[in-house]
């Protein structure tokens, strides 16, 4: 099964970008895709076929994330933090059927980006609290799940180019990777790093801005975390980056992997 998972920056500026073209090639079987920024119906208009949750935001033109999947959802789940606005469109869960039998539960999820002394680092600490007690019910309900998507965190120094600029903002923030810390040490995997090792990068994201994505100047913020029985089932992990700047559909690149079923 190939989960790729990527925040799309709307979805159709990504679709009118050439998203189209690397579903093609790309193939997944389940998306995992944050920040769609659009109704519900704009979404199924762009995946005919799809079977497709989405969690919408609230503040119209914001947020939002969907599972699609080509195998059957058995289940959905819409939210994680209750009815606050600010949480809205920011996790969605589906029971998904494996072909060769079982469930395995996919989630996908937008962290907040938060700004340093602004109250929307408040609500991105209150949010992830709200994700690490669902993540807890997840491995505590020995479920075969998956958690994707844009955290708007690198966990450490090896997770941006330019960490020594970064030290002190947003993202990079001690009390903002000890939440990742912390859902690692409680069991989930890091599958892309765990497949990296020690190396700067995979690089997932970089600004429109300049020439950070000629000169692979990025940060790490688009993860998979897998439950130890779903991690051990990794067959391989790529960031599917654009050859060329005037090639991307988004600013994020897709992060997909292979898991045998």
């Amino acid at each position: 099964m190939r989960i790729a998972s990527v925040n799309v920056n709307g979805v159709r500026a990504a679709f009118r970008r050439g998203m189209t073209d690397w579903l093609e090639q790309a193939a997944p079987d389940v998306l995992l895709l944050q920040e769609v920024r659009a109704p519900s119906e704009v979404l199924h208009e762009h995946l005919p076929g799809w079977h497709v949750v989405h969690a919408e935001s609230q503040a119209k033109g914001r947020s939002g994330v969907a599972v699609a999947s080509r195998t059957p959802m058995v289940g959905v789940r819409v939210g994680v933090a209750g009815d606050a606005a600010t949480h809205s469109g920011r996790w969605v869960e589906a029971d998904l059927e494996l072909p060769g039998g079982g469930i395995v539960t996919a989630v996908s999820v937008y962290v907040h980006s938060g700004a340093v002394g602004h109250p929307s680092m408040d609500d991105k600490h209150e949010f992830l609290g709200h994700a690490t007690r669902r993540m807890a019910e997840l491995l505590a309900d020995g479920r075969v799940a998956l958690v994707g998507g844009d955290l708007n965190i690198a966990h450490t120094d090896a997770d941006l180019k330019n960490w020594k600029g970064n030290v002190g903002k947003a993202g990079c923030l001690p009390q903002e990777r000890a939440w990742l810390t912390g859902w690692l040490e409680s069991g989930w995997v890091d599958v892309a790093r765990a497949r990296a090792g020690d190396v700067p990068g995979p690089y997932t994201w970089w600004s429109w801005r300049g020439k950070a994505f000629d000169n692979d100047a990025g940060w790490r913020i688009d993860y998979q975390m897998a439950t130890p029985a779903l991690a051990a089932r990794v067959r391989d992990v790529r960031v599917d980056r654009a050859p060329a700047y005037d090639q991307r559909f988004s600013d994020h690149a897709p992060l997909v992997v292979d898991y045998d079923t």
